[in-house]
C-alpha cells in the first residue's frame, strides 16, 4: 500500500521528553501501514537510539536513520526529506506531540485540494501562537490572500514532489531562524495551502529543564545576520509596493522592533542592548521604508523612529512607558442563551500604572493626541504623538483557553471604539461589546475538551496587543446569574466560577474539579406538581441538553441507622432548567420520614439535599408539602410540554404503523402534518 504520509522527526539526546511525541504517535487514527515515521538520529549520545532501535523493531512502519553529528535540526530534516517515502512529509520536533487524529485529517484535507502545504492548528503553552491563522478552515489559499506569514514555524505538512521539485532544503549547520528561511522560500512558490483550523494537531509543551528548541539566547550578529537572508528572499520574490511592505512589516515588527520592546529590553544588560541595536538598525535602514514604517501602529511608529534616528536612550524611554500599559476588561453581564452559549456583555480599555488609570487622549481642533502625561515623555511636549487616523484600529475579542493544554479558541463577539470624554479636553477609547462563549459543539470545531477554560479578552490599540482575564472586574448582579449547566448530549456539567484569588471567569467542563452539586447547594428547589410531581432544579440546560439518568437517595431523617435506598429517575431539560421526576413509589424503604437527595456527581461525592419526604404503606412517597411551588409560567410550560410529548407518544403508536404503509408521498405528508400538530 502506498505510503501517505512520513513523518520526519530530528532526534538528539531527547531523554524523557520524547515519550510524549513517541506516545502520539503510536495512536494516530491513520493506520500503520499508511505511514511510516523517521527518526532521524543526529548522533545522539544517550540511550536514546537503543530505544529507537526497540521501537521500530516492533513496529514496522517506524524507521531509524542515524547521521554524524551536525549540531542542528537542518540536516537530519533534509535527511528525512531525501529517505520518505510519503506522498506528504510532516515534520515534527523531539519534544513535541501530535492530536490523535492529526494525520488523518492533514493529509485528507491536503489530498482533496491538491496542497502544497497542509497546516494545522497548533497550541503552546510556552511560545506564541498566530491565532488569527486558524480562525476558520481555508481550503485553499497563498501568502497573496491569507496571513501565512504569521506562522514560519516548520511543523507542517508539505508534499514530497512539491519539496523536491523546488528544491526546497535547509541551511546546514549551526545557525537562526533557518525556519523561517525554509518556509518563506516554500510558501512563494505554493500554489495552494491549506489550513486546518477547527482540529488542534500539534502541541508544543514547555520541557521543565528550560531547553526546548529556540530557547537559547541570540549572539545578535549573528541572529539578524541570518535575518537579512530571509529578507532576501522576500525581495527576490516581490515587487516594490504594498504586498512587499506588508511582508516586511511583519519581520520588523516582530524580529526586530519586539526585541527592543518591553518586558525583554528593559532586561537587557547595557553591552547586549548596544549589540541589539547594532545589529537591527542597519536591516532598519536597508529594508523598512516608509511603506513599511506608516503601516505601523502608533507605538510602533515611534519605536521606528526611534530606532531610524538611532536614539537608544528614546527606545528605553517608549518600553518603560509600554510596560505599564496593561488591558482592563469589566464584565456587566452573564446570561445562559437557549442555545446553550453564555451570552456576556463587556467593557475593555487600555490603562496605565499601578492605579490602572485609563490611557488618556487630548482633543484638539478634531484630532487625538496620546496625552503627554500618560505617555512618560516619550516626544517632546512640542511635538504630541497623533493618533486620529489610529483610533479605528482599537480592537478587542473573546476567546476561551484550556489552562492547561493551552488550547485555544475564538469566540463570536463584536466591540466598537468609542470616544469617552473625560473633561477638559481629555477623553479615552474604550471598546463596548458583547459576545457568546460556546462551549458545545459550533460551527468550526467540537465540543470543547474536559478541562479548566478561562475567557480572555485581547485588545489591540496605538500599536499594542494586551490580554485581560475576564471577570474580576464585574457588575454586582453576574455572580447570580452564573448558574452551573448541563450541556448537550450525551449531557455534561458546564459550570461557569470566579477564581479564588483572582475572581477570574472560568469554566469548568465535565467536573474537572469543580461539582454541581456543590454549585447548586443552598439554590431553590421547586415543586411542579402533577400526575408525577417533578422537582425543578436551579441548573440551567439548554434546548439541546439530552436527558441524563441520576439517582435519588433516601437517607433517614431521624439520623438512625437504617441503610439508604437509591432509587433510579430522570434528569430532563424544561423550560431552561433541570427536572427530576419524581418516583411515585420507593420499594423496600419501610414507612416513616426519610431526606431524599440527589446525586449528581458520581456515587463517590457528596449528593445534593432536595426535601423531606414521608414513606407510606406499599412505600408509597409523599413530597415535603411546604414545598414551594413553581411560578405559573413556568407550570403552563411545563402542561405544555407534558402534551406535546403525549401527543409524540400517540402519533408514534397508533400513526407510526399506519404512515408506514403509505406510499412515499403520502408518507412525506403525513410526517409534515405531525410536525404540524407538535408545533401547535
Amino acid at each position: 500500500m502506498p505510503v501517505k504520509v512520513s513523518v520526519v522527526i530530528p532526534v538528539y539526546n531527547p531523554g524523557k521528553y520524547i515519550d510524549p511525541c513517541i506516545e502520539s504517535l503510536l495512536r494516530q487514527t491513520l493506520p500503520a501501514e499508511e505511514f511510516e515515521i523517521l527518526f532521524v538520529n543526529d548522533g545522539s549520545t544517550d540511550d536514546t537510539p537503543a530505544r529507537l532501535e526497540k521501537l521500530a523493531a516492533e513496529h514496522p512502519h517506524f524507521r531509524l536513520i542515524t547521521i554524524p553529528n551536525s549540531g542542528w535540526p537542518g540536516k537530519p530534516r533534509n535527511v528525512g526529506v531525501d529517505e520518505a517515502r510519503g506522498e506528504y512529509v510532516q515534520f515534527v520536533d523531539q519534544d513535541d506531540r501530535l492530536a490523535r487524529d492529526a494525520l488523518r485529517r492533514l493529509y485528507e484535507m491536503g489530498r482533496r485540494n491538491g496542497s502544497d502545504i497542509v497546516i494545522g492548528k497548533v497550541a503552546s503553552d510556552f511560545r506564541g501562537v498566530p491565532h488569527g491563522v486558524f480562525r476558520k478552515n481555508r481550503e485553499k489559499c497563498t501568502l497573496r490572500d491569507a496571513p501565512l506569514y504569521d506562522s514560519l514555524t516548520p511543523h507542517k505538512m508539505f508534499r514530497t514532489a512539491f519539496l523536491r521539485e523546488n528544491g526546497i532544503a535547509y541551511p546546514e549547520g549551526r545557525r537562526r531562524l533557518e525556519d523561517q528561511l525554509y518556509m518563506m522560500r516554500a510558501y512563494f512558490p505554493a500554489k495552494a495551502v491549506s489550513i486546518l483550523g477547527d482540529y488542534t494537531c500539534y502541541y508544543y509543551s514547555r520541557r521543565d529543564d528550560g531547553k526546548n528548541a529556540g530557547s537559547a539566547r541570540i549572539v545578535p550578529s549573528q541572529y539578524y545576520g541570518n535575518l537579512r537572508e530571509v529578507l532576501d528572499v522576500v525581495m527576490a520574490n516581490t515587487e516594490p509596493g504594498a504586498f512587499r511592505d506588508l511582508l516586511l512589516r511583519r519581520f520588523h515588527r516582530v524580529e526586530m522592533l519586539s526585541r527592543l520592546s518591553e518586558p525583554a529590553v528593559l532586561k537587557y544588560q547595557p553591552d547586549f542592548f548596544r549589540e541589539m541595536v547594532d545589529a537591527i538598525r542597519p536591516l532598519a535602514l536597508d529594508f523598512m521604508g516608509d511603506g513599511v514604517h506608516d503601516g505601523l501602529g502608533p507605538l510602533l511608529r515611534v519605536r521606528s523612529a526611534l530606532l531610524r534616528a538611532d536614539d537608544r536612550e528614546g527606545l528605553l524611554r517608549i518600553a518603560r512607558f509600554a510596560g505599564t500599559v496593561r488591558a482592563s476588561a469589566r464584565l456587566e453581564e452573564f446570561a445562559w442563551r437557549p442555545d446553550g452559549r453564555a451570552a456576556v456583555t463587556v467593557t475593555a480599555r487600555l490603562v496605565q500604572g499601578e492605579e490602572r488609570e485609563p490611557v488618556r487622549l487630548l482633543r484638539r481642533d478634531g484630532r487625538y493626541f496620546l496625552h503627554p502625561d500618560t505617555g512618560g515623555g516619550i516626544l517632546p511636549p512640542d511635538e504630541p504623538l497623533d493618533v486620529t487616523d489610529d483610533i479605528g484600529g482599537f480592537s478587542a475579542e473573546l476567546s476561551l483557553r484550556n489552562r492547561e493544554t493551552a488550547v485555544e479558541w475564538p469566540c463570536p463577539a463584536s466591540f466598537t471604539a468609542e470616544i469617552d470624554d473625560l473633561g477638559d479636553g481629555v477623553c479615552e477609547v474604550v471598546l463596548r461589546g458583547s459576545g457568546q462563549v460556546p462551549t458545545e459543539a459550533v460551527k468550526g470545531r467540537g465540543r470543547v475538551s474536559r478541562g479548566f477554560w478561562d475567557v480572555w479578552v485581547p485588545l489591540r490599540g496605538l500599536g499594542l496587543v494586551r490580554k485581560a482575564r475576564l471577570g474580576a472586574d464585574r457588575a454586582p448582579e453576574v455572580d447570580a446569574a452564573c448558574l452551573p449547566a448541563l450541556l448537550g448530549d450525551p449531557a455534561r456539567a458546564v459550570i461557569p466560577y470566579f477564581t479564588d484569588p483572582h475572581g477570574n471567569l472560568t469554566f469548568d467542563v465535565s467536573r474537572r474539579g469543580k461539582k454541581l452539586a456543590a454549585r447548586l447547594k443552598g439554590r431553590p428547589v421547586l415543586l411542579v406538581p402533577g400526575r408525577r410531581p417533578e422537582l425543578r432544579l436551579d441548573l440551567f440546560t439548554a434546548e439541546a441538553t439530552a436527558a441524563s439518568e441520576a439517582r435519588l437517595v433516601l437517607s433517614p431523617a431521624d439520623g438512625a441507622d437504617r441503610p439508604a435506598h437509591t432509587l433510579r429517575t430522570t434528569l430532563h431539560p424544561t423550560k431552561g432548567r433541570a427536572h427530576l421526576i419524581v418516583p411515585e413509589r420507593a420499594p423496600g424503604a419501610p414507612a416513616g420520614a426519610w431526606n431524599l437527595s440527589v446525586r449528581l456527581d458520581g456515587e463517590k461525592d457528596p449528593a445534593l439535599p432536595l426535601c423531606p419526604v414521608t414513606i407510606g404503606g406499599g412505600g408509597r412517597m409523599r413530597l415535603d408539602p411546604g414545598l414551594s411551588e413553581a411560578p405559573s409560567s413556568i407550570m403552563a410550560g411545563v402542561a405544555a410540554q407534558r402534551r406535546k410529548a403525549r401527543l409524540r407518544r400517540a402519533l408514534r403508536t397508533v400513526g407510526g404503523p399506519v404512515v408506514r404503509r403509505l406510499p412515499p408521498r403520502g408518507r412525506k405528508r403525513a410526517r409534515r402534518l405531525a410536525r404540524r400538530l407538535l408545533a401547535g
